[in-house]
C-alpha cells in the first residue's frame, strides 16, 4: 500500500495579514503539496503595522508556488516586489484591468519609496545609513512581467489541483471575489466589496456557493449615509468655491478619484457648482483615467459621461506644473493623490493651502489609523510633513459618501445573496471593532458561524463542521505550514 497516497488531502488557509486592520492582505492557501498566496498586500497606517513590511515574510516565499490577486490596491498588491526580491519565482493571477493597473501603482509605489529614501539621505532624517527602499523600480516591473491576466466567471488552475474563478466586485476596474475549489471543497474571498449604487463602478456580483467565506469588514461598525455623493460633494465645495477658496481633495488614484471627477463635472455642467478650474495632479491617477474607456464594460457610465469628465478636468503632469498650481489663487479644485494623505504631490498642496482659513481640505474614503488622513479626520489642526510642522487653518470635511466599499448592510446583503449557506465566514481587513462588530452581525441575522481570526491562525478546511477550531501558529510554526 503507498502509504503517502493514504494521507487525507490537506486544504489549509493561514492567515498572514489584514488581521486587527485594513491594510496588509495575504492569505496562505495550501492545496495538497502546493501553496498559493491570495494577495499579497503592504501595511499601512500605524508605525507597528508599518514595521511588518521589513520583517522577514512568515513563511519562506521561495515555497510559494503562486499568487492570485483580488485587485490592485496597494493594501493587497504593493509588497509583490519585495515577496520576488525574497525568492517567489511563480506566476501572479489576476483579471485584465488589475494587471493594467498593477503596471501603474506598483512602479509608482517604488518610485517614491525610492525619493523617500533619497530625501531621508540628503537631510540626515533617517537612523538607518543609508535609508534604503522597501523595493526599487526594477523590483516593481519584475513582479508586473510576472502577471497573467485571466478574464471574470472563466475558471484557471493556478496551483495543479485546485481551480480558481474571478467574479466582479465592482469597488474599482479589475476588482473580484475570488473562489478556489479543491477536492469539492469551496474556499471565497469577497477582496474589497463595492458598492451597489456607486456612481461609477458596477454593483458586485453575488457569492459563488462556498464551504468557506474570507470577507472584508472595512465599514463593518457603520452605515454610509443614505444621501448621494453628488449631493454630499456640491456641499462641500459650493461654498468654498463661492468664498474663492482652494478645495483641497486627498484623493486614491484608482477608483475615488474618477468618481469625483465625474461627480463634479456633472454639478458644473448642471449649474449646481460655481464654473471654476478643476485639477487633477496624480501621474497615477492620470494614467488610471486613462483606462475607463478601455474597461467601460465594468462601468456604469457611458461614453458621453466619460467625455464630460476628461473635458472637464485639467491634467498636471509635471513637477514644474504642480509647484506652479501651489502659487495660484481660488476659487480652484485639485484632486490628488494619496487618499489618505501619507504621500504624494498632495502633500505639497496641504504646505502651500492649509495654513489659509478661505480654503478647504476635504477627505473622502476610508482613513486607515497612523495615517495623517486619520488625524485631519480627527479634527488636526497640526500635521507634520517632510519634517516641519505644518498648521492646519483650512476648513477640514470628511465626505461620508464617497467610500468605494461596502458599509456594513450592503456586506450583510451580499453574504446573504449567495446560493447556499457556508460552513463558517473569516472575518478580516477590518479594525478590530469593525469586524467584531460585523461578525456579530453575520451570526444574529444570517444565523451563520462567524470568526475573527488573529495573526498566524490555520484551519483547515477539510473540516465538515462549523466548529472553526483554528489554532494561531508562531513565527517557526509557520515556517513549516504544510510541510509533511
Amino acid at each position: 500500500m503507498d502509504i503517502a497516497s493514504s494521507k487525507p488531502p490537506v486544504f489549509r488557509l493561514t492567515f498572514l495579514g489584514a488581521t486587527g486592520t485594513v491594510t496588509g492582505s495575504r492569505y496562505l492557501v495550501e492545496a495538497g503539496d502546493k501553496r498559493l498566496l491570495v494577495d499579497c498586500g503592504l501595511f499601512q497606517g500605524y508605525k507597528a503595522l508599518r514595521l511588518r513590511n521589513w520583517a522577514a515574510f512568515p513563511v519562506d516565499p521561495a515555497s510559494i508556488d503562486a499568487v492570485v490577486l483580488t485587485h490592485a490596491h496597494l493594501d493587497h498588491t504593493g509588497y509583490l516586489p519585495k515577496l520576488v526580491d525574497a525568492g517567489f519565482e511563480g506566476a501572479i493571477w489576476c483579471t485584465p484591468a488589475t494587471r493594467r493597473l498593477c503596471g501603474i501603482l506598483l512602479p509608482d509605489s517604488a518610485h517614491l519609496l525610492e525619493e523617500e529614501a533619497g530625501y531621508a539621505n540628503r537631510t540626515g532624517t533617517t537612523k538607518h545609513h543609508p535609508a534604503e527602499p522597501l523595493y526599487d523600480v526594477a523590483s516593481a516591473h519584475e513582479a508586473v512581467r510576472r502577471m497573467r491576466s485571466w478574464d471574470f466567471d472563466a475558471p484557471f488552475e493556478p496551483v495543479p489541483g485546485a481551480t480558481a474563478r474571478f467574479s466582479s466586485q465592482g469597488h474599482i476596474l479589475g476588482a473580484a471575489a475570488v473562489t478556489l475549489s479543491y477536492r469539492g471543497v469551496r474556499l471565497t474571498f469577497s477582496g474589497d466589496i463595492g458598492r451597489y449604487h456607486d456612481p461609477v463602478m458596477r454593483a458586485p456580483s453575488r457569492p459563488a456557493a462556498s464551504d468557506w467565506i474570507v470577507t472584508e469588514s472595512t465599514y463593518g461598525d457603520r452605515e454610509h449615509p443614505l444621501g448621494s455623493m453628488k449631493q454630499e460633494v456640491c456641499e462641500a465645495l459650493k461654498p468654498v468655491l463661492q468664498r474663492g477658496g482652494v478645495a483641497i481633495i486627498p484623493a486614491f488614484a484608482v477608483g475615488r478619484a474618477q468618481s469625483l471627477l465625474h461627480v463634479i463635472a456633472q454639478l458644473q455642467e448642471e449649474g449646481e457648482l460655481p464654473v471654476a478650474p478643476v485639477y487633477l495632479n496624480s501621474p497615477m491617477a492620470t494614467n488610471v483615467t486613462s483606462l475607463y474607456r478601455q474597461y467601460s464594460g465594468q462601468l456604469r457610465l457611458d461614453e458621453a459621461a466619460l467625455e464630460k469628465m476628461y473635458r472637464n478636468t485639467r491634467i498636471i503632469n509635471s513637477p514644474e506644473e504642480s509647484k506652479e498650481l501651489n502659487r495660484r489663487k481660488g476659487p480652484m479644485v485639485i484632486v490628488s493623490a494619496s487618499g489618505m494623505v501619507t504621500g504624494g504631490r498632495v502633500l505639497h498642496h496641504l504646505i502651500a493651502f492649509a495654513p489659509d482659513p478661505l480654503n478647504a481640505i476635504i477627505l473622502c474614503g476610508y482613513q486607515a489609523g497612523g495615517t495623517r488622513g486619520a488625524l485631519l479626520a480627527g479634527g488636526a489642526r497640526r500635521v507634520r510633513i517632510y519634517g516641519e510642522e505644518v498648521e492646519i487653518n483650512a476648513e477640514l470635511r470628511q465626505l461620508a459618501s464617497a467610500s468605494a466599499h461596502a458599509d456594513a448592510s450592503e456586506i450583510i446583503a451580499w453574504l446573504r445573496s449567495g446560493p447556499v449557506r457556508p460552513r463558517a465566514v473569516f472575518v478580516t481587513h477590518g479594525e478590530p471593532n469593525a469586524a467584531d462588530r460585523l461578525r456579530v452581525r453575520i451570526e444574529h441575522e444570517l444565523g451563520w458561524t462567524a470568526c475573527v481570526p488573529e495573526f498566524g491562525a490555520t484551519v483547515d478546511l477539510m473540516s465538515k463542521t462549523a466548529d472553526v477550531g483554528m489554532a494561531t501558529l508562531d513565527r517557526p510554526a509557520l515556517e513549516n505550514v504544510g510541510a509533511p
